[in-house]
């Protein structure tokens, strides 16, 4: 039985959970190891290292004294480093007066400066490497569309359609010529509408004029988690043929039914494996990250569509797909600090908070795909924990190198009354927003 099945047949609830479970407890091992990993670098001894909290399932300890175990709640982790009388690592340290100097060393508090700003810095960066090596894996097996506008899959858009062939290659489009396949998205999304337009190709090293379609058709390519056409029953591979009862055939089209609708149910006439079906559906306001950093709030169904077929694609080797995977973690952590910074100054709903219980959901709608999107949800998911966990707030790391700051520029540490307090004070502010968070997806936004 292969992924998908197994998501599949497993049960919609269950399977959330489970794939929840498992995407939390990939990113958590990640941010711990890394913790972990780069203190013992540093010198520092660790003697737990945890995966999930509460009550231990499992244990054993290796040759360095470090316990490894397993708890039985796997909604977080840690690793408590030598010399820590909690797991916080800061502020709260055993009493380390019977240790002699070389002991205390190797103590997280014990330990100088440069040393404990990398082993707390070490988790988050971790997270965004961990992004990073998924994204580049995707790169270089799936690989990317190559830069000419050759044909890869056709889609199939019903029956004396598609006219197309794999490994077409686009001269021209409507009488424009297609420079390459950039050229070929913007000359097609410039075009008026239309169910057949004219195509020059090159098959077989043979010039070709054949009449084919609409290079943005209403097929549905992926069906987003937590959408009103998820909701509705809409399948990815399923062609939208009709949009309360009026014919469409261009994607962009049925982006201006939903628009016109202004947020009024709808009815979608599909074509799925040659047979028409009807879904009734009302579509969601949401907000959308735009080109500029901004946002904008929109109805949408929840459809994702594309070119008529999939593009040829190449393999990367391993130093572009690690660039490209890079710079698709920096685009992913500026449109986070974009979102919180709108969120902030109430430009967007406070409903793009979410909790666990929605980020399960979206797990499970997401292992429900595929493994290769599952996983591509655990990058994003990553990306976001290692950035929040550089929030300047106290419990957190961002918080540990705020102090760690103040006492490079001060030359000395914060004293423990002090640190107690902010503790205490990032531990209040951290349960409340998980409470709203949770306050969202049960109430406010579910």
């Amino acid at each position: 039985m292969d992924f998908l099945t197994f998501f599949s047949d497993f049960g919609t609830f269950a399977s959330s959970i489970f794939a929840f479970i498992v995407a939390l407890s990939i990113i958590v091992f990640v941010h711990e190891f890394g913790h972990y990993i780069v203190g013992r670098w540093c010198g520092v001894s660790a003697e737990i290292f945890s995966l999930g909290m509460g009550p231990v399932l499992w244990f054993r300890m290796d040759q360095r004294g470090t316990k490894w175990q397993v708890a039985v709640l796997p909604f977080g982790g840690y690793v408590k480093f030598a010399g820590d009388a909690d797991v916080t690592s800061v502020g709260a340290q055993a009493d380390m007066s019977d240790l002699i100097p070389k002991s205390t060393r190797h103590t997280l508090d014990g330990a100088p400066l440069w040393a404990r700003t990398l082993t707390v810095a070490a988790g988050p960066f971790f997270n965004f490497g961990f992004s990073i090596l998924i994204f580049a894996s995707f790169f270089m097996t799936a690989g990317i569309a190559t830069d000419e506008a050759y044909v890869g899959k056709v889609k199939d858009l019903g029956q004396g359609v598609q006219t197309l062939q794999k490994g077409d290659l686009i001269l021209s489009i409507d009488g424009q010529p297609v420079l390459d396949l950039l050229d070929l998205y913007k000359i097609g999304d410039a075009l008026t509408p239309q169910r057949f337009i004219s195509y020059q190709l090159r098959r077989n090293g043979v010039l070709l004029d054949v009449v084919g379609p609409y290079p943005f058709p209403t097929y549905v390519d992926r069906v987003q988690p937590q959408s009103a056409a998820l909701a509705a029953g809409v399948h990815s591979h399923d062609l939208v043929v009709a949009v309360d009862g009026d014919p469409v055939f261009a994607f962009a089209q049925l982006v201006e039914k939903v628009k016109a609708g202004d947020g009024a149910p709808m009815e979608l006439t599909l074509l799925r494996s040659g047979q028409e079906l009807e879904v009734n559906l009302t579509p969601k306001q949401v907000d959308l990250p735009k080109a500029d950093g901004g946002f904008e709030r929109r109805w949408l169904l929840g459809l994702s569509g594309g070119l008529a077929f999939d593009p040829l694609t190449r393999r990367t080797g391993p130093f572009e797909g690690v660039w490209l995977a890079t710079k698709a973690t920096y685009s992913l952590i500026s449109k986070n600090l974009s979102g919180i910074g709108h969120l902030v100054t109430g430009k967007i709903s406070s409903c793009n908070i979410s909790g666990p219980i929605r980020i399960a959901q979206v797990s499970g709608d997401m292992a429900r795909d595929g493994a290769s999107v599952f996983f591509g949800f655990v990058a994003m998911l990553s990306t976001a924990i290692g950035l929040m966990n550089l929030f300047p707030i106290p419990v957190l790391d961002g918080g540990h190198l705020v102090l760690f700051g103040y006492e490079a520029l001060s030359r000395k540490k914060p004293s423990p009354k002090v640190i107690g307090i902010l503790m205490r004070i990032g531990m209040i502010v951290l349960l409340s927003l998980m409470a709203f968070a949770f306050t969202n997806d049960l109430i406010f936004c579910p």
